[in-house]
Order: C-alpha cells, then sequence, then structure tokens
C-alpha cells in the first residue's frame, strides 16, 4: 500500500512540474525583440516612433541562484530627415521563480543607449539605460518553453556641450515586447 501511495505521488508531482525549470540543474534562454515602443520625446517635444527593432536576449541561470543575461538590440527611429538608429546594449540581474507548470522570470538590468547616424556621434553622448522585466513561460515540450517578455526601459540621451542643444535631454523611454524559448537541463 505504500508503494502504491509513493508512486502516486511521484507521478502527479511529475505532472505538475513536467517540462518546467523547478528541477533543472541549468537554463539557457534566447530570444529576439518583436516590438519597442516609445514613451519618452525628443527635447523640442515631438514624439519618437519606431519603425522596427531587431537584435536578441540571451541568459543563463541555475536554480535558486540569480541568473545573468545580456539585451543587445538596434531600434530604428522614424524620422523623415535622417537615418537614425537607437542601439542598446543592456546586462541583466534575474531570478527565475519556481512555480509549477510556469516559468516566472523577473528581472532587472543597467546598460547604455546611443544614438547611431551619420553624423549623430557629433551632437549626443551616449545614454545611460537602466530596466526592469517580467517574462511567462509555458512548456512547449519537456525541457523547453517558449516565453514571452516585457521590458520597461528608462533612458536620456544628452545632447553634447558646443552643439546648439547643449545639455537637453531626448528621452527615449519606453517597453519592448519580446518572445523567445528556454532550454531547461
Amino acid at each position: 500500500m505504500l508503494r502504491k501511495i509513493i508512486l502516486i505521488v511521484f507521478a502527479v508531482t511529475s505532472l505538475i512540474f513536467y517540462g518546467t525549470s523547478a528541477f533543472a540543474l541549468i537554463s539557457f534562454s534566447g530570444g529576439v525583440p518583436l516590438s519597442h515602443t516609445f514613451t519618452g520625446k525628443w527635447s523640442d517635444g515631438r514624439g519618437i516612433n519606431s519603425d522596427g527593432v531587431s537584435g536578441s536576449f540571451i541568459q543563463i541561470g541555475v536554480p535558486i541562484y540569480p541568473g545573468i543575461g545580456m539585451d543587445n538590440y538596434k531600434t530604428k527611429i522614424k524620422d523623415p530627415d535622417f537615418d537614425i538608429d537607437l542601439e542598446t546594449t543592456i546586462y541583466n540581474l534575474y531570478y527565475l521563480l519556481p512555480i509549477p507548470t510556469i516559468n516566472l522570470t523577473v528581472g532587472l538590468g543597467i546598460g547604455s543607449t546611443e544614438l547611431k547616424c551619420g553624423t549623430c556621434s557629433e551632437f549626443f553622448n551616449k545614454g545611460k539605460a537602466n530596466q526592469w522585466y517580467a517574462s511567462l513561460g509555458m512548456p512547449i515540450v519537456p525541457l523547453f518553453d517558449l516565453h514571452l517578455s516585457y521590458r520597461s526601459v528608462s533612458t536620456k540621451i544628452i545632447y553634447k556641450s558646443g552643439t546648439e542643444y547643449e545639455g537637453k535631454e531626448n528621452d527615449f523611454g519606453g517597453s519592448v515586447i519580446g518572445l523567445g524559448i528556454m532550454f531547461n537541463f
């Protein structure tokens, strides 16, 4: 009788934790940004709009301890006069919460942003960036999950001294939605 109870408990526990990171020794995750929406404005009050985003999100972690990750992506800025890209690099610390049947990740990151265009480097300083993010993953097959992430990014880029707009801030804060896959083993 005791063997049957142990076997049933083991079977139920296995089904509950099927495909999650609850018992993983290590996890690797890779993803891509799907959209980048800006809530900030140029220093003259004009809104900032994205014309597409590309890049990658990677992270590695072990149970109980915080994991590490890096976001590196480029967002094309809609502008009628210039071809402008916003390059973002952020280093993250995250924690994968041990919740059965889903993988919930929360994290924080710091890094930098930089405007790239023909002569942008002459006018703009590099900006400091910080973010918080959350990711929700669902198992698709054993050891793999598909996850959707939301990143809230805060960053400002200031005009360099000696320029017409010296010291004025451009707010490139906003949100990034991403899609990724995690491998747990």
